[in-house]
């Protein structure tokens, strides 16, 4: 039962398939290609009786399948020999191809390897005029060269034009052999299998991709390696010509070696000339070659696409063939059972009620003589259509020869072809720009050359002159060294017996101590001194208040300047205000010398002021900076002179401290004073410019920043006099204490004085040679570190010297090699002719090769069509096979139902069972068909169209072609 659920099932989804005729829109169905569907037959087992009779039937009919497989299998292995042996003979031949374009093209690749290696050891060298003596014999082996390359010619143009392509072949390697064995002899003749089974192995091993780019790297080599031949070649033809000028313009070389020579440039220009054409030639090849390749390549991918498309013809025509064998043994099946039929008469139209009428049998043959007119007259239209693209078959085929062989003329006349040229004689005129560009660079690098050499022997020079000034110099400084020695070792031994002088003379200096009073004098001095200095202060205290009542003055009248001066205001305010700071700086470091002895309430005070002002300034300029760097180095500097003071300060009397200290004040606040009144002045002209200058905005800021700076400087007057204060109440303490101890130093006052004017004489001479010895050793080191220096570089300029010498030696050896390579090149290029001329004899031999394989090729095209026209007919007469089959299985089938029956309304029962198969739907098996897909003419039903197209399944359930939403139309079935 389930077979025979099966075999129905079959049998609907067999008649659901689209056939010629049976209706409009079965017709338009028929012109779709047929899908790709798994057609299974169905199997009529009959009457069954027992579980044994079904299981013989089912093994004769899996017999019998299996007989048809092993037939088909049997077909499918000797087409699949065929076509291994096809392949086999094409990779024979493919490889056999490939290991001779190996073989030349590495023989090609050692031949230019060795050229450049002959021809590139060294560099070009420069031309320099030769003498007479010694071009002539160049001349001679140039003529004799000359004689040797027509000879050679003569020898390659002798032979006649219908040799074949073997023996040139041969010539060639014989050639390329000869001039391998004269640079290294390489055994060939072992190395060639192994080569080429190297070169098979490694295709067989790598991939597409790993293939071309290494295919890209050997063009990409031996391209390169030809530009540089060219160029080398070029090169050496300019260093001919201009040796040629140089010997033309030599006036004491015979008229007979001058045409020789002149006949020589001619020549030499001539072959120029045809190596240029050549390489425009080669160039135009090449571009055409390059459109060619992306021809072939358009013209491959349209094969792989036929080559696809005959694959599933194939696979559509061993289907074809499988059921033409299937349905050849049912045809013999159904015959015999018609023989058996005809012989048992009155099986089928014996009994009245199981006969048809005759009125069924002449509707069936009025049904069957429409359906032959309808068959021829669909078999005509094919019969025309398939004329018509036979025809449209050659014309592609024509169309696609005659892009592949487009002609010169078309090429010349395109844009891209005329941009081409237009680059090309652009970029000639820039090479030729750039030649003499390089000729120029030579002449100066000659020139500067020259003047290199005399610069290096100038500077020599005064090299030599500087050592012996140093010498000099240094023997002098010895000398002095060695006499201020000696002389700091007689002072140093003075003030040793000064020290045990002074250490034996204890008692005395404590009894000198009571005799500070007599500097009560001193103090009154002081005093006055003092008074003077008050009333200095409250003069520049009324100066400042003028300077205020100025200012403001000034900013009333510099209401009306121009904002366009702001900028040097603002400059001023920072000078005014660098200035401010040097001041402050300065006072704080006098201060903190000779502050020493104050509170430490005081210092702590200063110190917190000055973190403040350091905190205020850390913002500003560079140049505060430097001014503060260059303030630092005096205040060392005079730290050093005061730590010297204190030295001596402290091997002296607590008296001449005091006196010395005093006297330093007193200078510095002069000093001081003198500065102040200077910067002073120079504010009070700046002030007036700016006061000039300045806007209202700037004038009230500038005021603003003068009130400030007053008002520290308030601050500061007042600091002063507290110090004055305090210095004043230390005097007074210091007077009441002379005044007591002056009785008692009346009396040692002569002694004192002398023994001071002794310590001073020798506290002079100390800081004198203590200075001298300082000087001197600063002078030494600055000695010092010039002599390093110099030495540094005259290391420098030896080693440059050197490597100047390195390479003049390396240049005169280029020199002498580049005269022997240059007969070397002379002979290179005669080998070089006679291969051009060798070249040009195979080019024409190409031709004719040529010449043949288009008549080759136009008699392949031909065939090409005529098989392509036996083509399409084998498929135009397999389709017409495919509807007789189909009609004869209808037939079949027919006949089947017929026996089956028993009356002849079971017969139209069955008819309209599949009728109406036929015009249900084949994807839901409910619904009548009333949809057709425009694009492949399937029909179905409106509601699985809908739910395929809703659910995003816009494909059609037979063939898979997409739809969209005007791709399905409604239609009506009468």
């Amino acid at each position: 039962m389930r077979n025979r659920m099966s075999g129905k099932r079959n049998a609907s989804e067999v008649s659901s398939s689209p056939t010629p005729g049976a209706s409009t829109s079965d017709g338009k169905e028929g012109a779709e290609p047929a899908a790709k569907r798994i057609h299974i037959e169905p199997m009529r087992l009959g009457a069954v009786s027992s579980q044994e009779e079904m299981d013989i039937k089912v093994l004769r009919f899996q017999n019998r399948k299996l007989a048809e497989r092993l037939e088909m299998r049997s077909a499918m292995e000797n087409e699949l020999r065929n076509r291994i042996e096809r392949l086999e003979q094409r990779q024979v031949t493919d490889e056999i191809v490939l290991s001779l374009m190996n073989k030349y093209w590495t023989q090609l690749e050692e031949d230019i390897r060795i050229l450049l290696m002959r021809v590139e050891t060294k560099s070009i060298p420069e031309v320099k005029t030769e003498t007479s003596q010694d071009v002539k014999p160049s001349i001679k082996e140039e003529n004799t060269a000359m004689e040797m390359g027509e000879a050679a010619g003569n020898e390659a143009i002798g032979p006649s034009e219908g040799t074949s392509q073997s023996s040139e072949i041969a010539e060639m390697e014989m050639e390329t052999e000869s001039e391998k064995k004269d640079v290294t002899p390489v055994k060939e003749e072992k190395k060639e299998p192994e080569t080429i089974t190297s070169f098979l192995a490694t295709l067989a091993s790598c991939d597409q991709t790993e293939i071309d780019q290494h295919m890209q790297e050997r063009c990409k080599f031996s391209q390169e390696a030809v530009t540089r031949l060219v160029s080398v070649i070029t090169a050496m033809q300019d260093m001919s010509k201009t040796v040629a000028a140089d010997i033309q313009n030599r006036s004491d070389i015979d008229e007979a070696v001058k045409a020789v020579n002149a006949e020589l440039t001619s020549e030499n220009d001539r072959l120029q000339e045809t190596i240029n054409s050549l390489q425009e030639r080669h160039q135009k090849m090449t571009l055409q070659f390059t459109e060619q390749s992306d021809k072939l390549g358009a013209a491959e991918t349209k094969l792989a696409e036929a080559n696809n498309q005959i694959d599933d013809l194939r696979f559509d025509l061993t289907q074809a063939r499988q059921r033409t064998m299937k349905l050849e043994i049912l045809l013999e099946e159904s015959y015999t059972k018609l023989k058996n039929a005809t012989l048992i008469p009155g099986h089928i139209f014996g009994d009245g009620s199981a006969g048809l009428s005759s009125k069924q049998l002449q509707t069936l043959v009025n049904e069957l003589e429409e359906h032959k007119e309808l068959a021829t007259s669909r078999l005509v239209e094919l019969e025309k259509l398939q004329e018509k693209y036979q025809e449209l078959v050659k014309e592609s085929e024509q169309v696609k020869m005659d892009l592949q062989r487009l002609p010169d003329s078309i090429v010349m006349e395109r844009a891209p072809y005329k941009n081409l040229q237009s680059q090309f004689s652009v970029l000639y005129k820039e090479a030729q720009d750039m030649k003499a560009q390089f000729e120029e660079t030579r002449n100066l690098l000659q020139q500067t050359k020259g003047t290199h050499l005399r610069q290096i022997e100038q500077m020599e020079s005064d090299e030599l002159d500087c050592q012996k000034k140093l010498r000099t110099e240094v023997i002098q400084l010895e000398d002095t060294l060695s006499q201020v020695r000696k002389e700091y070792e007689m002072l140093r031994i003075e003030f040793e017996q000064n020290l045990a002088a002074n250490e034996q003379a204890g008692p005395i200096n404590r009894e000198l101590r009571h005799l500070v009073s007599s500097y009560q004098s001193h103090n009154t001095q002081l005093k006055g001194e003092i008074n003077r200095y008050r009333h200095k202060l409250k003069e520049t205290q009324a100066e400042v208040m003028k300077l205020k009542s100025e200012l403001a003055s000034h900013s009333h009248s510099s209401s009306s300047s121009s904002s366009s001066s702001s900028s040097s205001g603002s400059l001023d305010r920072r000078e005014v205000s660098h200035e401010k700071e040097q001041l402050q700086k300065q006072r704080e470091e006098m201060n903190a010398h000779h502050d020493e002895r104050r509170d430490p309430r005081m210092e702590k005070d200063r110190e917190k002021e000055r973190g403040k002002e350091e905190k205020k300034e850390g913002g500003k300029e560079a140049e505060t900076i430097k001014e503060l760097r260059a303030n630092l180095k005096k205040s060392q500097e005079s730290q050093k002179e005061m730590k010297l003071l204190l030295d001596m300060y402290k091997g002296a009397a607590k008296e001449q401290r005091d006196k010395v200290q005093l006297m330093t004040a007193e200078r510095r606040a002069r000093a001081e004073v003198e500065e102040l009144k200077c910067r002073l002045r120079h504010i009070e002209d700046r002030e007036r410019m700016e006061s000039r200058k300045l806007a209202d905005e700037e004038a009230i800021r500038k005021i603003r920043n003068h009130e400030e700076t007053i008002h520290q400087l308030q601050k500061k007057l007042a600091d002063r006099k507290q110090e004055e204060e305090a210095l004043l109440s230390e005097m007074d303490v210091t007077g009441q204490a002379f005044e007591d101890m002056q009785e008692q130093n009346t009396r040692l006052l002569q002694q004192l004085r002398e023994k001071d004017d002794a310590n001073f004489k020798l506290m002079s001479e100390r800081i004198k040679s203590n200075q001298i010895h300082k000087l001197l050793r600063e002078e030494k080191d600055v000695l010092a570190d010039q002599v390093a220096t110099l030495q540094t570089q005259v290391d420098a300029q030896n080693q440059v010297v050197r490597k100047l010498e390195e390479k003049e030696r390396i240049l005169q050896n280029n020199l002498n090699t580049m005269d022997k390579e240059i007969a070397l090149r002379q002979q290179s290029l005669e080998m070089n002719r006679r291969k051009a001329l060798d070249n040009s004899q195979s080019a024409a031999d190409l031709k004719m090769q040529l010449d043949k394989i288009t008549g080759r090729i136009e008699e392949l095209q031909s065939l090409v069509k005529e098989k392509s026209s036996a083509v399409e007919q084998e498929n135009h007469k397999f389709r017409r096979a495919q509807e007789e089959s189909q009609h004869l299985r209808r037939k079949v089938e027919r006949y089947k139902r017929m026996e089956l029956a028993s009356s002849t309304d079971e017969v139209l029962m069955e008819e309209i069972k599949t009728y109406k198969e036929q015009l249900t739907c084949p994807c839901c098996k409910k619904g009548r068909k009333d949809v057709v897909l425009t694009k492949c003419f399937h029909v179905f039903c409106f509601e699985c169209i809908k739910t395929r197209y809703e659910t995003r399944q816009r494909k059609c359930p037979k063939c898979n072609a997409g739809f969209g939403a005007n791709d399905y139309h409604r239609i009506w079935l009468s």
